[in-house]
């Protein structure tokens, strides 16, 4: 009886075992279902375009960056051109372009005389004066802007902030003024800004043969319901070159040397020309 149960146990087993090794079969997954194509657009109806880029209002260059003052320089221009988004005119955009150079020293004195002699008299001193200034728009600067914004600006030559030491007065400032605007190192409204095509804008800066070398700033500004809407600044240099740079340097560090040199060139260059227009 022990033997049967043991045997009935082991064959028990066995089945269990094989039944164990068989396959069971793999059930299909159902695959996801395809995705759906976009929806053509409606005919007639364009597709949705890409952001478009912001136009900037006021965009502005030079002709050139530097400006080289050698033995033989005359002058030079600097042209300034750019454009805008909107149109340009009277009752639209307007357009006003500053340039200012190198503050400088100035010394202006009053010429007294004194027992026939003119003798130098009271004189004020301006410690910081603009070496160049100029200013043109297509008007204006005082047509365009509320009189507190120029004076604040210090757009145009009457908004320039002179203060003098020494003697004090309007006939000095005044004297400032007409001896800088002579030089044509000070200039306002000469030139007006030309409009092309409603929207393109250009205006020569003319430089003078005494201009200061140093660097130079460019503004232009863009007045709209008289209101400066957007400014832009663009820089450029004025340096001395060869010969002229050597003759500057010297001036300059050797003072001493620089006049005795021209003494001698003077000299020199009188006895040669009474040598050659000796008669005989």
């Amino acid at each position: 009886m022990t033997r049967t149960a043991t045997g009935l146990a082991l064959l028990f087993g066995a089945l269990l075992a094989a039944a164990a090794m068989v396959p069971l079969p793999l059930r299909a997954q159902p695959a996801p279902p395809p995705a759906r194509p976009a929806a053509p657009a409606a005919p007639g109806q364009a597709a949705p375009a890409a952001p478009a880029l912001a136009v900037p209002a006021l965009v502005a260059e030079l002709s050139q960056r530097r400006v080289e003052i050698t033995t033989g320089f005359t002058g030079a221009d600097i042209l300034v051109f750019g454009s805008t988004e909107r149109l340009i005119g009277e009752n639209s955009d307007e357009v006003l372009v500053v340039a200012s150079g190198p503050p400088q020293p100035m010394v202006v004195r009053r010429k007294v005389k004194i027992l026939g002699f003119w003798v130098n008299g009271p004189s004020a001193t301006f410690p910081q004066v603009p070496g160049f200034y100029a200013i043109s728009g297509t008007r204006p600067a005082w047509q365009m802007l509320p009189e507190d914004v120029r004076q604040s600006g210090r757009l145009g030559l009457d908004a320039l902030p002179l203060r003098a030491l020494g003697a004090q007065g309007p006939a000095f400032r005044a004297a400032l003024l007409e001896l800088k605007k002579n030089a044509g190192l000070w200039v306002e409204d000469t030139v007006p800004v030309e409009v092309s095509g409603g929207r393109l804008f250009h205006v020569r800066l003319p430089l003078p043969a005494t201009v200061t070398p140093g660097a130079y700033r460019v503004e232009v500004l863009l007045v709209r319901d008289r209101r400066i809407v957007a400014r832009q600044g663009l820089d450029f240099e004025v340096v001395r070159v060869g010969a002229a740079a050597e003759i500057s340097t010297i001036a300059s560090t050797e003072p001493m040397l620089y006049g005795l040199v021209c003494i001698a060139l003077a000299a020199f260059a009188g006895w040669f020309g009474s040598v050659v227009f000796r008669r005989s």
